[in-house]
Order: C-alpha cells, then sequence, then structure tokens
C-alpha cells in the first residue's frame, strides 16, 4: 500500500502566501510511486474517455485536449488517489479543517502541439458551492514548463470575492447555454486587466502540488512542445463551512453529469454535501 503521507508539513509561508496570493505550490510533496501509478491510469482513460469526457481539440487539429470528469467514479487507481493519496492531509491541513469531503477530480491533458488554451476564469461560478472551505488541487504528472501548458494566476484576484460569469471550454458542448442562467458579469477585457496585475506561474515537477482557491482567476496555454506530455488532474475538497448553494446554471445541471452521478442531486440551499456523490475523505 503507497503512503497516504505527504512527503513534508506545508510551512506557514506557503498557508500565508495562499491566503494572500490565491495560489501556490508545495514543491514535492507527493511520493513518485504514486505518480507513477496515476501514470498508468492516466493511459487507461485517455484509451477510454467517460461519457462525461470532452474532447477539445477540434477533429483534424494537432495535439488532444482532453478533459474528463468524475473518473474517480469509474476508476480504481483515480479513486485511491483522491482518497488513499497525501491529497486528503493536505487539503485538511491547508484548510484547518475537522472534516473533508471530495467534490470531483478533473482530467485535463495536452499532448504536444495541442494549440487550444484553457481561457481565463475562476473555478467558484461553475460550482454549487459556498463557503470560505474549498479549494482546488492541480497535480502533474510530467514536468511542465509554461511552453507546455502550466497554470497561470492573477496574484490576489480571489481577495475582491467578485463571481464572474463561467466561460465554457470549448463549443458545442452544451455549457454556455447552462451558465448563462446564473447571470453573473462577464470577466473583464484580460488584455486590459492583465496591464496592472502579477501573474504568478511556475515550471512543475511531478511531486509537486499547486492550490488555488476558487475565485482566483486562472488559465493555461496550450502545449507548445514537440514531445513533452501535459497529464495533469485537479481534484477538490470541501472543508468545515462548504455547504451547497441552489443558484441556477452549475454544472452539476448539465446532462452528461447528472447521468453519470450514482445519486440525483437533491441538496437544499444551505445543505453538506456527502453520500455517494461526494464522499468523506478525512478523517480516514
Amino acid at each position: 500500500m503507497l503512503s497516504s503521507e505527504p512527503l513534508r508539513t506545508i510551512s506557514a509561508a506557503e498557508k500565508a502566501a495562499y491566503a494572500a496570493d490565491g495560489a501556490v505550490i508545495l514543491r514535492g510533496v507527493l511520493p513518485m510511486a504514486w505518480i507513477e501509478r496515476m501514470r498508468v491510469a492516466v493511459e487507461r482513460i485517455l484509451a477510454d474517455p467517460g461519457a462525461a469526457s470532452v474532447e477539445y481539440t477540434p477533429e483534424g487539429k494537432s495535439g488532444r485536449y482532453l478533459g474528463d470528469f468524475f473518473v474517480w467514479m469509474r476508476d480504481p487507481d483515480f479513486r485511491a488517489f483522491m482518497a488513499e493519496s497525501p491529497l486528503p492531509a493536505l487539503a485538511a491541513d491547508m484548510m484547518g479543517a475537522s472534516h473533508v469531503t471530495f467534490f470531483y477530480d478533473q482530467l485535463l491533458v495536452k499532448e504536444p502541439e495541442t494549440a487550444e488554451e484553457t481561457p481565463w476564469h475562476q473555478d467558484l461560478p461553475y460550482w454549487p458551492l459556498r463557503g470560505a472551505d474549498i479549494l482546488s488541487f492541480w497535480v502533474s504528472f510530467d514536468a511542465i514548463t509554461q511552453q507546455a501548458g502550466t497554470m497561470a494566476y492573477v496574484r490576489g484576484s480571489h481577495r475582491a470575492g467578485t463571481m464572474y460569469a463561467p466561460k465554457a471550454f470549448g463549443s458545442n458542448t452544451g455549457y454556455a447555454e447552462l451558465f448563462a442562467r446564473m447571470g453573473l458579469p462577464p470577466l473583464p477585457d484580460m488584455t486590459e486587466y492583465l496591464k496592472s496585475r502579477e501573474v504568478l506561474t511556475w515550471d512543475v515537477e511531478p511531486g509537486d502540488v499547486i492550490v488555488h482557491h476558487p475565485l482566483t482567476l486562472h488559465y493555461s496555454p496550450g502545449n507548445a512542445t514537440k514531445s513533452v506530455r501535459r497529464r495533469a488532474l485537479a481534484l477538490r475538497y470541501l472543508g468545515d463551512d462548504a455547504v451547497y448553494d441552489a443558484r441556477p446554471g452549475t454544472f452539476v445541471e448539465n446532462a452528461k453529469i447528472t447521468a453519470i452521478l450514482p445519486e440525483p442531486i437533491a441538496y437544499r440551499d444551505g445543505d453538506r454535501l456527502g453520500g455517494a456523490n461526494f464522499p468523506a475523505v478525512w478523517p480516514r
């Protein structure tokens, strides 16, 4: 059995950077045994994507940008990674949480010579959630540079507390019409916005974990390399005060998502998430 403990503790400086900046990289916290196990698991999913997956690269274009959702529900290695790896302990530590619930995972693979970008966006507007104790981990199973599609974050953008209208990552996915129901203000013109903001980005090594706040604006370019793969998994964890937000237009209303969930979404506004869809993972 692989270790469920991080290779090191999170420092006070890293927690302070996360609080102030809305994103921080935790270097060398995951054992390589987990990375190697997940590399094999990712190849299975690439060969046989799930019913809710999206191919963002148009047919006939070079590369491949695949997004797949709730992968843990059908693959035992993805399930082990979200529940038995060091990630739940890291989430509890980062949030200072007494209990941690898993929300969902999202596989995001950009193969070499993939032009498609991940547009500037926040995470929280997509989700039926509210609360301070919500975070995203971004784990790469490859060594990634900016040229290969590493993440970029607008430093401190979460502190304004503003939710912007979600953007669909691809056309003809059914999400654009759904998200329009929220009635949220559009993102600012990012070309102008970024002129007066600092952008954080890091080269990532396997074993590193990027942590970001769900209101932090973030983006990633395509993979412009000719041979470097960019296999990454985003995992979302909920702490003590995270509850269901019943506002309309979130991604759980998409028919492709509801079809793969083992239980119907039947929460009332303010309920805590749980059950088969959103399992408790900490304490173990």
